[in-house]
């Protein structure tokens, strides 16, 4: 079973279909990398797995859980973007922990250094 699935996944904005039967299966563990040019639409797809974009058909899910439907707050999915300038005023370590930091994460120290 996957482990992130997208199921005919399809999303518009009006009568514009940018997103069209998008299926696409990824492992846990699994590394993938979305590649095109600037309006491609890989972050559309991404902000709909987020749950930032509500798809307009399809299902996505999560470790076998429809989360099509579930607000980005249940999801437990996150997104830096390339850019960080939601925070341009904090380093990309800051910018990176703010989500850790609203999720209430427990702070560990990795003993690498």
């Amino acid at each position: 079973m996957a482990y992130i699935e997208f199921q005919n996944v399809v999303k518009r904005f009006g009568e514009n279909t940018v997103l069209d039967q998008i299926n696409l299966s990824i492992e846990k563990g699994q590394l993938v990398t979305l590649l095109g040019p600037s309006g491609c639409r890989k972050s559309t797809l991404l902000r709909c797995l987020a749950g930032l974009e509500q798809v307009s058909a399809g299902n996505i899910l999560l470790d076998g859980q429809d989360v099509t439907d579930l607000p980005a707050s249940r999801r437990n999915v996150g997104m830096v973007f390339q850019q960080y300038s939601l925070f341009p005023n904090l380093s990309v370590e800051q910018n990176i922990a703010f989500g850790l930091k609203m999720q209430k994460s427990p702070r560990r120290r990795s003993s690498v250094k």
